[in-house]
């Protein structure tokens, strides 16, 4: 429980903080378990661009980057080891939170190599191999919602580990997303696996579509009123998805068999246009069982002048409907746009990966 107003209230209508950060610095100083007892945070996700820009200061991971050299590790495996250790280390931080929320939360996420988002087996290899690594039961394992992620999604959860989809931008995707969810947990039901205890978030990415969207309604000098409205109402028809498709008929048996919703996890909601009000991505969507992942930044904004007032969510389809109608009619190509944004999403982990292997590259022939 926080001693701020606006956090708690976003606890109390049904919202998880997470941070969408992770270092070893952060872990070592305190700092996590400090947000933790003081800003109502009960989860952290990272990912190839966080990693490469914890470890390009090598001081909190000089030491096992020394151990890794001695033993003559690669790079891949130096990245590994690296990165797999921040994620258990978090997870015991989270360990008392992931007990109290019943498993819920106290979640930590780690993303398979980006170089596979289109490469469905050598997903599912690495995703197992993850879960085998951290070897902790609050981890996520993030897998993109591409086409070829989609199978992979289904598998792993299939095999009882619990997934982090990412990656995902529009509302027909996420629909493909909580399909493969029901179908892994079918496949994980029928192969013997205890369901209550496997997790799932789909992560909807927010103010890129805003940002790919505002650059393109510039580019045919669009009336102003359709400026910033995207994001908000793309999210916002995603949740009324994910409440038709949790109240349907196929989800019912294995609700009763203990299976627990994949939540919407709203990411990327720090705003990029400062125009903008930096707390618009939490304040707008604000909707029980929901997860908001937000930079550091964002969080301290929402704590200090963030207007939480409630469910800002439910019920605002229609009008979220009529946002995009209007885009389509002023010419924006919507499916273009999603295309873009998850092509962009994924070079953008593969260049930050291979930044990654560079610099822990660089720190190993040192340390030899």
């Amino acid at each position: 429980m926080s001693g701020n107003s606006n956090l708690q209230a976003l606890t109390d209508a049904g919202v998880a903080i997470w941070l969408d950060d992770l270092s070893r610095q952060r872990i070592n100083s305190g700092n996590l378990a400090e947000l933790i007892a003081n800003h109502n945070l009960v989860g952290v996700t990272s990912n190839p661009t966080i990693f490469a820009g914890a470890m390009s200061d090598a001081r909190d991971y000089q030491e096992q980057i020394s151990e890794l050299a001695a033993r003559g590790a690669s790079v891949d495996q130096a990245v590994r080891e690296l990165t797999t250790k921040d994620i258990r280390d978090a997870a015991d931080v989270f360990r008392e939170v992931h007990r109290a929320t019943d498993g819920e939360d106290g979640r930590i996420s780690i993303e398979v190599d980006p170089r596979l988002a289109h490469d469905t087996e050598g997903t599912v290899s690495e995703a197992l191999e993850l879960a085998k690594a951290v070897d902790r039961p609050n981890m996520f394992v993030k897998i993109p919602a591409t086409v070829e992620g989609l199978p992979a999604i289904t598998r792993t959860l299939a095999e009882g580990v619990s997934v982090n989809v990412t990656l995902i931008f529009s509302v027909q995707r996420y629909r493909e997303v909580m399909e493969a969810f029901i179908s892994g947990l079918e496949q994980a039901r029928d192969n013997g696996h205890d369901i209550s205890q496997i997790f799932s978030v789909a992560s909807f990415f927010v103010s890129r579509v805003d940002s790919e969207i505002d650059k393109r309604l510039k580019a045919i000098d669009a009336p102003e009123h359709l400026y910033g409205k995207a994001a908000i109402a793309n999210a916002r028809l995603a949740y009324a998805a994910y409440e038709e498709v949790f109240a349907g008929e196929r989800w019912q048996p294995l609700e009763r068999a203990g299976a627990r919703r994949q939540r919407p996890l709203w990411a990327s909601t720090g705003v990029k246009n400062p125009e903008y009000s930096d707390t618009r991505y939490v304040d707008e969507l604000v909707a029980p069982h929901t997860v908001n992942t937000m930079p550091e930044s964002t969080l301290y904004a929402v704590a200090d002048h963030g207007n939480i007032v409630g469910d800002t969510v439910r019920g605002t389809a229609a009008a979220s409907q009529e946002v995009f109608d209007s885009l389509s009619a002023a010419g924006i190509d919507l499916d273009d746009v999603y295309a873009v944004l998850e092509r962009e999403g994924v070079e953008k982990f593969e260049k930050s990966w291979n930044e990654l292997l560079q610099t822990v590259s660089q720190q190993l022939e040192q340390a030899r």
